[in-house]
């Protein structure tokens, strides 16, 4: 798609606003007449060289009591991106690391490694339905139930900083 640079900048500008992508889409067919595809304008955005901003979450779930739900915990250790958390053995005991591989595993949309707290580790992926799955390394091992969930709260960020 050609776009003259006054509707690059325009977009760009719309990004750093923090508008999702999904009303980028639709303000530039209300108010410039263009028709893009979803694909086409993350492509645009990344040839832009802007990174969209994760919007603040603002609503606390209810329970069915009708008081607000706990507030979800902080992760105790943040993802490790050193050498280190290639090498389980040298991850430091106590705290959950994943990391994302940069060859994906066969079959997956993205895949990578996880350290549990108990030293224990797992290769992870994503196939093409979202479905996510967990290989352990000893048949049978099951994580710890506090480590599930910050195994998943450092997937989410762990993706999202790679743009999924």
């Amino acid at each position: 798609m050609n776009l003259e640079l006054a509707q690059k900048q325009t977009i760009a500008q719309w990004v750093n606003e923090g508008m999702k992508l999904a009303d980028i889409q639709k303000r530039l067919d209300t108010e410039l007449g263009i028709r893009i595809t979803y694909m086409e304008l993350r492509l645009l955005v990344n040839e832009l060289q802007v990174m969209p901003k994760d919007q603040p979450k603002t609503a606390t779930p209810v329970l069915n009591s009708g008081t607000p739900a706990p507030a979800p915990q902080q992760p105790t250790a943040p993802p490790t991106a050193s050498p280190d958390a290639l090498n389980p053995e040298a991850s430091a005991p106590g705290g959950v690391s994943v990391t994302v591989d940069k060859v994906t595993r066969p079959g997956a949309m993205v895949s990578g490694s996880v350290t549990f707290s108990d030293g224990n580790t797992a290769a992870w992926y994503l196939d093409q339905m979202g479905r996510l799955g967990l290989v352990g390394k000893q048949p049978g091992y099951r994580p710890p139930g506090t480590d599930l969930q910050e195994f998943q709260m450092l997937l989410e960020q762990e993706l999202a900083k790679s743009g999924f």
